[in-house]
């Protein structure tokens, strides 16, 4: 008896030790490269296709090692890619990989990932299913799929304890040694099960079971592959949805892709948790929902009512497709065949959001189209083996589901139509959807450029009003009150990072110049093209297309009068722009009299205070000016902090409502090595 608990209590912990590294390489590996592409939240999105991808290899590898290795092959094969894994830790990707300019960096950064952390994660990645197949042969009796369950528990708390426990506590570098050494942890459990297996029978998925159990049909491969994938699409492209229209709250990724493996824990532990009656008419009012949000205004809902309703929406489809997942599951001799199937739907849906549609798609699509394919796809699959009592039922049934699809369709289809006829210029690329959008008449007449819900820049279009600084840069705004008392004593070299529409580029005077930083090479497109802050200004213009830090990082000292950084109003905020080594790269390019301008004006987060504790390590003077709104002028509430060395700056007329502040107390210097968001989350 006691020799079977332990059994199981080592293939559980194997397991639940493997999913649990998944998890928490993701995030560690993001972490560390983030800063090299711009802090974008696509960067997410190209790891999430990565990790897809490879688990789709390792379920591949599971598969065809199950049914054509012998046990005692599998055994020795599988310990020695423990073994040649072993020997790459720890995980650090090498500054070479870093980009040198504004090319895309999707190719970049899944080369990168395969380089640095390709064997470790394809070899974690075999896990699941490969332990359940040895499970399921050593223990004949048992369900293997509750293995599956406890896996995505293991997922669940890698997710969780990141942002908690790992990130606020752990320097990076910390974070990649301890993962490495659970990972060692790992490959000894599980090199000591595939040795004790050595000796086993044929698995349970090979030939002795294929002669009495029927393969699935082609139709069942593709129910399994539909099912995984619409939750798939539906995890990535509802977080950006989430982060772009409703709350641009950092760390929002987490709640989805929580209740995504929360569904899988439930529809796999045990058959109970997931009833027809009880979710069907969940789902479909759910999608109904979910394509309704879109046609609300941003402040028509509270946000917590709104994402309350988003997130239950997407809970209920994920319950259904997992469900009817679970449902349809094999016999365990087709147990590695149908966790195969199951990782070709996730590729597939990652492939459609993180490939296809950021070069495909204008807008932003992909929620609306795994909204109806999620749709049809339930309907196909309930319909498909359900009984009716008779042809009356079936035909009103049918045309139920098919009212259900096609209003999500029609109300769809009607947003992104409504969209499309309100922007002047919609554009996409891998940082995310642009919107050029016109309003107002006469001398009101403005033109906006829109990045998701977040205001990149105004200018009005009556002629003598092109020139007024609108939006954050007002000159009653801390950069304006910065740039101009600098101008008092004749001309000035300012430095930009995140450039907008150019709209500073209006303090230009013959004899000034300013250096723009600016990642997003769509932006400055459309900057040129749409705005004419940049043609119409009288200063010196220069122009980086490249991640601003790492730009900076190459340059010799710039010897700006003004450095401005304003690149954190959104949501994916930028962290590597706002560390101690980030801070020392600023003061480098300053002149000694210099002053940087941080904009901080954020609803979610409470960025002044890591910009004071970086002013405070550095011994600068660090004021922050707020200003308030002005609707004729365009102006918004805005604010500042302003960070200088010189003692005289702070006591020139201009900034005599600069007001000094402290840091919350205990309030850790943000670095390479730590940062936490949770640490300013208003």
């Amino acid at each position: 008896m006691f020799a079977q608990l332990g059994l199981a209590l080592h293939y559980g912990l194997t397991i639940l030790l493997s999913a649990f590294l998944l998890f928490q390489v993701q995030p560690i590996i993001a972490k560390l490269i983030l800063p090299w592409f711009g802090g974008s939240a696509s960067v997410w999105t190209a790891c999430m296709l990565f990790f897809q991808m490879l688990l789709l290899l390792g379920y591949l590898y599971s598969h065809f090692v199950v049914r054509l290795l012998s046990a005692r092959q599998q055994s020795l094969l599988h310990i020695a890619l423990l073994a040649v894994s072993l020997l790459l830790l720890p995980i650090s990707p090498s500054a070479e990989w870093r980009p040198s300019g504004g090319e895309d960096p999707t190719p970049r950064i899944l080369a990168l990932l395969t380089v640095t952390i390709g064997l470790p994660y394809f070899v974690l990645s075999t896990t699941g299913p490969l332990i359940q197949a040895w499970f399921a042969r050593e223990k004949p009796g048992a369900v293997p799929y509750r293995l599956f369950a406890l896996s995505n528990f293991g997922s669940l708390l890698a997710l969780l304890a990141y942002p908690v426990a790992v990130e606020p506590y752990l320097p990076t570098r910390w974070q990649s040694g301890w993962w490495s050494a659970l990972f060692a942890v790992f490959a000894l459990l599980c090199g000591l099960l595939a040795w004790r297996g050595r000796h086993g029978g044929p698995a349970v998925a090979g030939a002795t079971q294929a002669a009495t159990v029927a393969g699935p049909t082609a139709a069942l491969r593709l129910r399994w592959i539909a099912l995984a994938a619409c939750p798939s699409i539906l995890l990535v492209a509802d977080t950006s949805f989430l982060t772009a229209n409703i709350a641009p709250i950092p760390l929002l990724w987490v709640l989805p892709l929580a209740l995504y493996l929360l569904s899988f824990i439930f529809c796999f532990e045990r058959r109970g948790w997931y009833r027809r009656g009880l979710f069907l008419p969940l789902l479909a009012l759910g999608l109904g929902a979910m394509a309704y949000l879109p046609t609300l205004g941003v402040s028509a809902l509270p946000i917590y009512l709104a994402m309350g309703i988003n997130l239950a929406a997407f809970f209920a489809a994920c319950m259904v497709c997992h469900g009817e997942l679970a449902r349809l599951h094999p016999h365990p001799s087709q147990l590695t065949g149908y966790f195969l199937m199951i990782a070709v739907g996730g590729a597939l849906g990652g492939l459609f959001v993180g490939v296809v549609a950021p070069y495909a798609f204008t807008g932003n699509f992909e929620l609306s189209i795994g909204l109806v394919l999620t749709a049809l796809v339930a309907a196909w699959v309930v319909m498909g083996d359900h009984v009716f009592a008779s042809s009356r039922r079936r035909v009103l049934a049918w045309a139920g589901a098919a009212s259900v699809v096609l209003g999500i369709a029609y109300v769809s289809v009607n947003e992104h139509l409504d969209d499309l006829d309100g922007a002047r210029v919609t554009a996409r690329n891998f940082y995310g959807t642009l919107r050029v959008l016109d309003g107002g008449e006469a001398e009101d007449a403005r033109r906006t450029l829109m990045h998701g819900q977040i205001v990149h820049g105004r200018q009005f279009q009556a002629p003598d009003r092109q020139d007024w600084p609108t939006a954050y840069y007002s000159q009653d705004s801390g950069v304006g009150r910065a740039i101009l008392t600098k101008a008092a004593g004749g001309p000035v070299r300012v430095g930009v990072v995140g450039v907008g529409i150019g709209t500073l580029l209006t303090y230009g005077r013959p004899g000034d110049s300013f250096r723009l930083y600016e990642i997003d090479p769509l932006v400055m497109q459309l900057a040129r093209s749409e705005f004419s802050f940049l043609s119409r200004s009288k200063a010196a213009t220069e122009i980086v297309i490249a991640d601003a830090r790492l730009a900076l990082e190459r340059e010799p000292a710039q010897q700006f009068d003004v450095l401005v950084v304003d690149a954190f109003s959104g949501d994916a905020v930028p962290i590597h722009l706002l560390t101690k080594e980030a801070f020392a790269s600023y003061f480098r390019h300053l002149k000694p009299q210099g002053v940087l301008a941080v904009h901080v004006t954020n609803r979610f987060l409470d960025l002044k205070q890591v910009v004071k504790a970086a002013a405070d390590h550095f011994g600068w003077q660090a004021r922050l000016v707020g200003t308030a709104a002005d609707g004729e002028r365009l102006v918004y509430r805005s604010d500042w902090v302003l960070v200088s060395a010189d003692p005289l700056f702070f006591g020139q007329a201009l900034l005599a409502e600069a007001a000094a502040f402290e840091a919350t107390p205990g309030f850790r210097l943000w670095s390479d090595d730590y940062s936490s968001v949770l640490a300013v989350l208003k």
